[in-house]
């Protein structure tokens, strides 16, 4: 049996969005993360993961089944 793809994924802020570009900010406040520590769970599609991608160094991502 093939191993099954992860449907979500676990996202979570790690540093602060104070003095980052507008746009990054606009991301994490589309993911759900206004605060540091706050966490939300995902769809995995290309458009979370190109969401990702932008604030990739602000973020942790975790895979949930």
């Amino acid at each position: 049996m093939a191993a099954k793809k992860t449907e979500k994924l676990k996202i979570k802020l790690i540093k602060s969005l104070n003095g980052r570009h507008d746009k990054h900010i606009a991301t994490a406040i589309s993911l759900g993360l206004k605060r540091i520590g706050n966490e939300t769970i995902q769809p995995d599609n290309p458009q979370t993961r190109g969401k990702i991608a932008q604030i990739s160094y602000l973020i942790t991502v975790t895979e949930e089944k």
